[in-house]
């Protein structure tokens, strides 16, 4: 054999080798949370590539630990080695390291100040901010403490908590009227908490700086639970309905991308039709 013939089949077997791979993460990707066992034929139905192929593969991801097999139904679903390997992934995982780079997008695309808020105990914190370059903005000072009732950044996060959690907060919270727009009654922020779970983000105009709009989205982590709040804010004046409209559509895509990269599978962002996206 020749060492053209050689490095021929060298490079084929490089290709057949990328080519099984790929075709196992295309199996892979076919689980979600709600179809998290599937049989040989599901899944060839779903990728395109024939039974005997993902009959074969799924037989060695099951060898792997990747996959386990239902003794019953023959079905597989997703085994322990990437359970193992998700828990390496979050824990070295740091919320604004994930958003930074989608924060300042969102800044060039929204030329007002991006905020990024997280809970702590019953307040929100804000612990990354990017400043509009505009000579009216809305300064959100890295470090500052806000209750959860008054702007969206505070009623998202207050939304999506359990509701146990979200009653307890509601009940201890001794509502402050800081402009005329602060919700300071219990039963009209469930009812705007309500709203916001529907809507999937939440607006607000003047409730805890006079003259101020803000519209903010939930980021959830790989459990699924609610870690932080992304906000979009600016002077009141700036936000007209078409405006609010277009950021609506930029923060939830801003949002859902930090939730991905947080390792969030779920589908609480598919609801969201009625704006650009």
């Amino acid at each position: 054999m020749n060492s053209g013939t050689l490095s021929r089949r060298v490079a084929q077997m490089s290709i057949e080798k990328i080519q099984t791979l790929e075709r196992a993460i295309k199996i892979l990707d076919c689980y979600t949370i709600d179809q998290y066992e599937l049989g040989v034929r599901e899944v060839a139905r779903m990728t395109g590539l024939s039974s005997s192929v993902c009959g074969r593969l799924m037989g060695a991801l099951k060898g792997l630990g990747i996959l386990v097999q239902n003794a019953s139904t023959k079905g597989y679903s997703i085994g322990p080695k990437p359970l193992r390997w998700a828990e390496i992934y979050s824990a070295n995982l740091d919320i604004r390291n994930v958003a930074f780079s989608v924060i300042n997008e969102l800044l060039l695309q929204t030329q007002e100040t991006i905020s990024l808020y997280i809970l702590d105990d019953d307040e929100r914190l804000c612990v990354e901010r990017m400043e509009s370059a505009q000579n009216v903005r809305i300064v959100a000072r890295i470090g500052r403490r806000l209750p959860l009732y008054a702007g969206s950044a505070g009623k998202v996060l207050l939304a999506y908590l359990p509701t146990h959690r979200q009653e307890e907060i509601i009940r201890k919270t001794e509502f402050k009227p800081y402009t005329e727009s602060t919700i300071i009654e219990a039963d009209k922020l469930r009812k705007e908490l309500k709203l916001i779970r529907a809507q999937g983000y939440a607006f607000s105009n003047g409730e805890w700086v006079a003259d101020a709009a803000g519209i903010a989205a939930p980021i959830f982590d790989h459990k699924g639970d609610i870690i932080a709040a992304l906000t979009v804010s600016g002077p009141s004046n700036r936000f007209s309905p078409e405006t609010i409209r277009k950021h609506v559509g930029s923060i939830i895509r801003s949002a859902e991308r930090i939730s991905r990269d947080m390792g969030y599978i779920g589908n609480a962002y598919a609801q969201i039709q009625k704006y650009p996206r």
